[in-house]
């Protein structure tokens, strides 16, 4: 097409060495291509490392238990990318003889991949003409063409998706998909994108508009919705109690502290004085045992997920015995041994910086 050799010659000379760039290994590529989905590349390639350190192919992921998978995951957020990929990887074990899916349709067919990662991996490992349309992409395609409506819509991706498939270099579309996510991630970026450098400012509609940074138009999501929780972080002898997040909710199947969620924001005396009762009653029998020692009760921590921001406070208990019988879903755990959990950032964070 009009410019495959202009910003193929821009990303040979300007591409970053990767570490997905240098394998063609479908299975490398996948778990890349599935870590590195909302994360910023610098975050993203320490985890990638460290995963396939422990996991180094389909059969050795496969055959982990979950909790090993999120615990590795622990801080990247998104937790059904990991556990998608845990589930596709005994799929293609059990079912396809541990061999990854050799062609667009078929990787398709795997939980958590959607059109690009499919298209990304089967032009990068099998040469297939396939447009990987990332944000990086779609982002580069509206300026240069000047898509007025809005790429997050169906009109506005399909729009994206057509131009994409038809200038795709077909002789070489493994090339032609790295160069063009590279151009957008480097070059045309979201803001202050480096127009001067561009060497196809004079093919660019936005710019000749004067209108870059109007293009891409994108519908703005609705307004997270808020959430108050409480944690309380009851200590005995070197203990203290986990509870396993159930499912259909944020963080499924992670760890975290005993906690009540509220409507709203709670004074210090109700969460130490009303609300702590209640936690402790949680076993049943109820338990009676008053609390040795109120430890520090943290500031308000906000913590941002895509759309629910999480208000959260944390208050330490020293207990001299724990309560028992446990509930069901209460666990004691060494304090020494909180590292093999998966847990939230946010109570990794606290733990981080707490003193027990």
């Amino acid at each position: 097409m009009f410019f495959d050799g202009i910003i193929n010659e821009w990303y040979e000379k300007n591409l970053r060495d990767l570490p997905m760039r240098q394998t063609r290994d479908p299975y490398r590529t996948w778990v890349a291509e599935i870590i590195l989905q909302q994360t910023r590349m610098d975050q993203g390639l320490p985890y990638l490392k460290k995963f396939l350190l422990s996991f180094p192919d389909i059969n050795a992921l496969a055959s982990a238990r979950e909790d090993e998978v999120l615990r590795l995951w622990q801080g990247l957020g998104y937790y059904s990318r990991a556990r998608n990929m845990h589930a596709s990887a005994r799929y293609i074990v059990e079912q396809l003889d541990g061999v990854m899916p050799g062609d667009y349709q078929g990787l398709l067919k795997l939980l958590g991949v959607g059109k690009y990662t499919a298209a990304a991996i089967a032009s990068w490992c099998y040469g297939e003409a396939c447009a990987a349309v990332d944000g990086n992409v779609s982002r580069v395609i509206a300026r240069l063409f000047g898509i007025e409506d809005a790429i997050n819509t169906p009109s506005g991706e399909k729009q994206v998706y057509e131009l994409a498939t038809q200038l795709l270099d077909r002789s070489d579309p493994a090339m032609h998909n790295q160069a063009m996510i590279e151009f957008g991630a480097m070059l045309c970026v979201p803001v202050s994108p480096h127009c001067s450098d561009c060497p196809l400012l004079d093919k660019c509609e936005a710019n000749s508009q004067g209108r870059v940074d109007q293009i891409p138009y994108k519908i703005k999501n609705k307004k997270p919705v808020e959430r108050w929780f409480y944690y309380y972080m009851i200590i005995s002898h070197g203990e203290t109690i986990l509870i396993q997040r159930g499912k259909k909710d944020i963080w499924e199947g992670l760890y975290e502290l005993p906690m009540m969620e509220c409507g709203g924001p709670k004074t210090d005396e109700e969460i130490v004085q009303k609300m702590l009762p209640l936690i402790l009653q949680e076993s049943a029998p109820p338990y009676k045992r008053k609390a040795k020692g109120i430890g520090n009760l943290s500031a308000p921590v906000r913590h941002q997920l895509s759309h629910q921001t999480i208000h959260a406070r944390f208050l330490q208990v020293q207990m001299d015995l724990l309560p028992h019988p446990l509930p069901e879903n209460w666990q004691s755990v060494p304090l020494e041994q909180l590292d093999r959990y998966a847990m939230p950032r946010l109570i990794h964070r606290y733990l981080e910086s707490s003193n027990f």
